[in-house]
């Protein structure tokens, strides 16, 4: 038995990197996406799951069955699940890096392998410069221009890693909040980009001040959270979680809290711009104050605002620090005010158990939708799920709810599949007696997808356009989606974008979100939830349209139902 246990995230690499060789070794779908399931849960646990399965109270947590529990014991005693090291002599080592590739998928992988005995990232691009790939069925030359292309920015076994936004921020601002309560404490905030809510992060970081400092950092390191403490001293300190995160703490002098949570905030480039347009204005500008140069006065304060009032701009929203244009309009006084999660009053992709992956019933789903103080909640449930008459019996239960829950309403939606010729695995007529249709893709990313999509854009029954390009952080880049393209047909169509907060999609991503709303795309922020806790996914998406300068006024479901469907449903 090792004398120290094994963190969440080496445990978590592991049942990714099983569910990675099953796949390319092409095992049951099923047991593959318990793995990579287990896999978050782990990631997103504060305390050691290692101790946990030790005592037999892994399987406590949602998605890690018994089997998964006894895997991680495994870890515990051998340094490694047998499963992995059995699979690890059946699949040559570098065949993984190739999933890490935009729109290279385990059943490609695995042909490229079989077929032309292509096994390492160097090989691929051998292979890929000579032609060999579009030798493949289902590959063709933009598909080798793809990979060539990726594999020259670095992307594969050795890209920098960075964690989803979605695991490291509720810890974040739990220990915000813990510290916020410590009778030493007087001011605590996150800081970096998961404060400028970033999609991903590396660290993530934390500015207190206090009447004891020490004190502070003691209690710090002490946090539940805490698995390992790098640093330690009287103002700094630095901590790794149970599942890996970084996380540093700065306690500064109270009177230059403001300035240094506006420095720490960043970014960088966001930071630099500002000292530029200071010093041409007679400023020079550190973290610890303003100095007016002429005079050598230094301003110092501990209220953020007031740093960019004395350099002359509106408050800018740490969402908008990224130095793209929200300089120059915060000193014309021209910022948006932006979106807020308390503006939605419903949320328009949903599902239920009526879908395999749902955890909630349809009643459980609207109690939840109605105490978060919404008036509507659209029901999506998959395509697939609902044939051979359950759409039906879906709507007659629908029907039945909605007699008991006015004024609150669950309108009769669907999420139809993007096929891979274009066509939609629902047909118009059924689509026509629905309230909503989004239409996603689901498969086939690397297959005219910017023109599956327009064709779905182009269909009359298609209210809102899903999760854009599919993509799933740190795992899936996505189809490779003309995104212009598809905003200007959805300008001419009134196609609605959605926002997906899902945490490991976040699709539309904050860029194409903003290019959507100032073409004058509807845009909505929805859930994609499948359980009633993932209902607050909400303000991760949020997130993404503050980032994006959206506000309330671009963000279709902050209107009741009657403007949407007026809206969605003109002639």
């Amino acid at each position: 038995m090792p004398e120290t246990l094994p963190r969440n995230v080496a445990v978590a690499d592991q049942l990714d990197l099983l569910a990675d060789l099953s796949e390319l070794l092409g095992e049951e779908g099923f047991r593959i996406t318990a793995y990579r399931r287990a896999a978050t849960r782990i990631r997103e646990t504060p305390g050691s799951v290692a101790e946990m399965a030790l005592a037999g109270k892994a399987k406590e947590l949602q998605g890690i069955g018994r089997t998964i529990e006894e895997k991680i014991v495994e870890v515990v005693q051998l340094g490694e699940m047998s499963a992995l090291t059995k699979r690890r002599t059946q699949v040559p080592e570098g065949l993984v890096a190739f999933l890490h590739l935009p729109g290279l998928g385990p059943k490609t992988a695995a042909r490229i392998w079989r077929e032309l005995g292509v096994t390492t990232l160097d090989g691929l691009r051998e292979a890929a410069e000579a032609q060999r790939l579009r030798a493949l069925a289902g590959l063709g030359a933009r598909s080798e221009e793809k990979m060539l292309e990726a594999l020259r920015k670095g992307i594969g076994a050795d890209a920098p890693r960075r964690t989803p936004l979605g695991v490291g921020l509720p810890v974040v601002l739990e220990a915000v909040e813990t510290l916020r309560a410590h009778p030493a404490a007087i001011r605590v905030s996150e800081a970096g980009s998961v404060r400028r809510r970033r999609e991903t992060f590396r660290d993530l970081d934390l500015i207190a001040t206090a009447t004891d400092p020490a004190a502070l950092t003691r209690e710090f390191v002490h946090l539940p959270l805490v698995a390992e403490t790098v640093a330690h001293g009287d103002s700094k300190a630095t901590v790794i979680s149970g599942n890996g995160l970084r996380f540093d703490l700065r306690v500064v002098p109270p009177k230059s809290f403001g300035n240094l949570l506006q420095h720490f905030t960043g970014s960088k480039e966001h930071n630099v711009a500002l000292r530029e347009e200071a010093v041409r204005r007679g400023f020079s500008v550190s973290e610890y104050g303003i100095t007016t140069v002429a005079t050598g006065e230094v301003f110092a304060t501990e209220d953020e605002e007031e740093v960019y009032a004395h350099l002359g701009y509106q408050f800018i929203a740490p969402e908008l620090r990224e130095n793209t244009g929200e300089l120059e309009a915060a000193r014309e006084g021209r910022l948006p005010r932006l979106v807020e999660a308390g503006d939605l009053k419903g949320d328009l992709h949903t599902h239920s158990t009526w879908s395999s992956d749902g955890k909630a019933t349809l009643e459980e789903m609207a109690l939840a939708a109605r105490a978060r103080g919404y008036r509507y909640l659209v029901m999506t449930d998959h395509s697939h799920y609902l044939r051979d008459g359950r759409l039906e019996l879906q709507a007659a239960a629908i029907d039945e709810l909605n007699r008991r829950m006015k004024p609150f309403r669950i309108l009769r939606g669907i999420e139809v599949n993007i096929r891979a010729d274009g066509s939609l695995d629902v047909s118009d007529d059924t689509l026509a007696t629905l309230d909503w249709v989004i239409a996603s893709l689901h498969t086939a990313f690397d297959r005219n997808a910017t023109e599956r999509v327009l064709e779905a854009v182009e269909n009359p029954h298609v209210d809102c356009i899903g999760h854009l390009t599919g993509r799933k952080l740190s795992r899936r880049h996505g189809a490779d989606i003309d995104v212009e393209r598809v905003v200007a047909r959805c300008v001419a169509t009134m196609t609605v974008l959605e926002i997906d907060s899902q945490p490991d999609r976040l699709d539309l991503r904050d860029v194409h979100a903003r290019l959507a709303g100032e073409a004058g795309v509807p845009v909505c922020i929805d859930s994609d939830a499948h359980s009633v806790q993932a209902l607050g996914y909400v303000d991760y998406g949020v997130a993404v349209a503050r980032r994006a300068w959206l506000t309330k006024k671009q963000i279709l479901n902050t209107r009741p139902w009657r403007d949407i469907e007026r809206l969605t449903h003109a002639p």
